[in-house]
């Protein structure tokens, strides 16, 4: 249930970019400032590596192992973005999922009934096609709460 204020709850996405790492920088003064509770997640992208094995780019023993890292590195990001929140005396809920990014991202937004989805800055788009087929991207058109993608990093930097 939605509270009164504006902000109550901030998820925050992260996929490994510097800029995600900016979101959650700015994300996390955001939730000091609002007293909003905050929760970031990380996404697997399993769908990548079952396409990349089907392409017989890899074969299963490597799409595993390639799986394995990247847990590592998404349980790594979620640390240290616990680490910062916690340089701020902020208490942040992180999450490591599996999935499509975006459908896994989406249905955490509205399983949490986040008020607010901050993100890193979204790449440039080099075709129509890329419009489609970019999870953050997706992410960022189908979200039902309002989204804040993060520029700046310099002003990020100050402010955190």
């Amino acid at each position: 249930m939605q509270s009164d204020r504006l902000i109550s709850k901030i998820l925050l996405f992260t996929d490994g970019s510097e800029g995600s790492i900016y979101a959650a920088k700015y994300g996390i003064v955001l939730a000091k400032n609002t007293g909003a509770e905050l929760k970031a997640i990380y996404v697997v992208n399993i769908d990548l590596l079952k396409q990349l094995e089907r392409a017989r780019i890899f074969v299963k023993v490597e799409e595993l192992d390639y799986e394995r890292d990247l847990e590592e590195d998404g349980r790594n990001y979620l640390r240290h973005i616990t680490e910062l929140a916690a340089h701020k005396g902020l208490r942040i809920e992180t999450e490591l999922l599996k999935g499509t990014v975006h459908k896994i991202a989406i249905q955490k937004v509205e399983e949490w009934d986040a008020d607010l989805l901050i993100m890193g800055e979204l790449e440039p788009i080099l075709s129509r096609s890329d419009t489609f087929h970019d999870e953050t991207e997706l992410i960022f058109r189908k979200a039902r709460c309002s989204v804040l993608v993060i520029k700046d990093s310099e002003r990020i930097d100050k402010i955190y």
